[in-house]
This record gives C-alpha cells, sequence and structure tokens, in this order.
C-alpha cells in the first residue's frame, strides 16, 4: 500500500456514485483482506495460517477438549498479535460510513474487534470476536480487551472458559445469521470488501441485497464470485480504494445538497 489513489481513478460512472450516496442504508460486508492490511494474517489461502497450523487442534470442539491447554496458549498469542496491529484507512472509512447513511451495518467475517477499534459502533460479528469468552457450562459470555492471562482462563463458577469464536464444524449463531440477512435485504447498497464470499452463510448476504434491489460494490485484491453479479467491481488494496470512492462520494454528497433539483435516488 502507500499509492495515493486519486477519486477520479475510480471505475464507476456518476450515476452509480450518485445512487450510492444518495442511499439511506447501506451495509459492509468484510472478509480477511481487510484484516490483511493491518498486518494480520488470514486463515485460508497461500500464507493462510492453516497452511501452519493443524486447525484439527486449534480450532475444532474436539481440539478444545483434547487439549484446552495448547488451544488457549493459539488463542493468547493471536490476541497479543492482534493487539499490536492497528486499524487502517479502510477500517477509518467504514467507521465514517456509519455516520453518513441512517441505516448502515457492518457485516464481518473477522474476529479481531478491529472494526469497533477503527469507531464502528453496530457491527455484526459472523464469525464472533476473540475478545469474548464464553463459558463452556452456562455459555455466559465475557468480554475482554486484553489478552488472557491465566490459560485456560476459568469462569467464576469454575468452568472453564473458551473463545467466542466460530470453530470448524460448528454453526453460526441463528440470531447473528437473521441480524445480518435482515440488514442485507434492507441494504440499498453493499460494500463486499477483502472477502472472496465463498463461505457460507455469509456468502449469500451480497445476494440477497442484490435480489432485493440493492447495489452490490466489491473491493476486492481480486475477481471472486461475487465480480460476477456485481455494480461495480474495484480491484486493489481496500485501504486504497476505500478513502478515494468515499472521498469522491463525499464530494458528490456535497454537491446534491447545494443543488437540491437534483433527484437523490
Amino acid at each position: 500500500m502507500g499509492r495515493d489513489l486519486r477519486a477520479a481513478d475510480l471505475d464507476l460512472s456518476e450515476d452509480l456514485v450518485n445512487r450510492i450516496a444518495g442511499a439511506r442504508s447501506a451495509s459492509v460486508l468484510t472478509g480477511a483482506g481487510v484484516s490483511a492490511e493491518s498486518g494480520i494474517p488470514t486463515f485460508r489461502g497461500a500464507g493462510g495460517i492453516w497452511e501452519k497450523y493443524d486447525f484439527r487442534k486449534l480450532a475444532t470442539p474436539q481440539g478444545f477438549r483434547e487439549d484446552p491447554q495448547l488451544v488457549w496458549e493459539w488463542y493468547q498469542l493471536r490476541q497479543r498479535e492482534m493487539l499490536k496491529a492497528s486499524p487502517n484507512p479502510a477500517h477509518y472509512v467504514i467507521a465514517d460510513m456509519e455516520r453518513h447513511y441512517q441505516e448502515f451495518s457492518v457485516l464481518t467475517q473477522n474476529i479481531d474487534g478491529m472494526h469497533e477499534r477503527a469507531g464502528s459502533n453496530n457491527v455484526v460479528e459472523l464469525h464472533g470476536s476473540i475478545w469474548r469468552l464464553r463459558c463452556v457450562r452456562d455459555g455466559l459470555v465475557t468480554q475482554t480487551d486484553t489478552p488472557v492471562e491465566e490459560i485456560p482462563p476459568l469462569c467464576q463458577c469454575g468452568s472453564m472458559l473458551r473463545p467466542d469464536v466460530v470453530w470448524f464444524g460448528e454453526p453460526l449463531s441463528e440470531d447473528v445469521v437473521e441480524a445480518a440477512s435482515r440488514a442485507a435485504a434492507s441494504s440499498e447498497v453493499m460494500f463486499v470488501v477483502g472477502t472472496s464470499a465463498v463461505v457460507y452463510p455469509a456468502a449469500a448476504l451480497p445476494i440477497i441485497t442484490k435480489n432485493s434491489g440493492g447495489l452490490v460494490i466489491e473491493v476486492n485484491a481480486e475477481p471472486t464470485d461475487v465480480t460476477t453479479y456485481a455494480d461495480a467491481s474495484l480491484m486493489g488494496f481496500a485501504g486504497e480504494i476505500l478513502p478515494a470512492l468515499w472521498k469522491r462520494m463525499r464530494r458528490t454528497e456535497s454537491f446534491m445538497k447545494e443543488h437540491p433539483f437534483i433527484p437523490n435516488w
């Protein structure tokens, strides 16, 4: 990263920009590509975490039952790495979007809490959060903003705590999926950022927006399945493209306010 991408460099028609800027409701679906620009390794793909570590030992209910000490040592390390990282320009633009649209949701597959650190409030964490701990006995959830010290950590009831994340072989929370689906269905615009959108049910969210008559704007490093139906696909770093896109949209919004006779789509 580091290139100063100009708003005029984006391949978007003025009509599309007007519709994005004038929308009342929007959402952003984010994946590992956004956090990777903050130095947090992705899980899948070339160079991903699962190339180096056995997910069966570290990210499954069975692996936790067999060796909770090992699992928590790994998650403690991940917490420390994530705490050292900082939100990047894409995270901050997404947080600014929330102040622009009347209705706005961040639908993220990431567990690192970067969106909240950047200032986003309405965040639906599809795969949970590494900063929440859940009691294995009664399901009580505890929030933390620092890496765990005791391994394995214990609930006040004496039972073990586990990371409140979705492991392999576990379903996503029905309430979380329902909240994300509602947001997708009501979005006039969905930005799909840093995700290949191949893992369901997250992959269905932009399709829901599209089928509901909304726009789908993709920002990814390379073409994905979303590219085939997106209204616009912008290829490159999210930390470069989103600031340029947002700058262009805010200029359009300002112009529309100064010329109210122009329809606000």
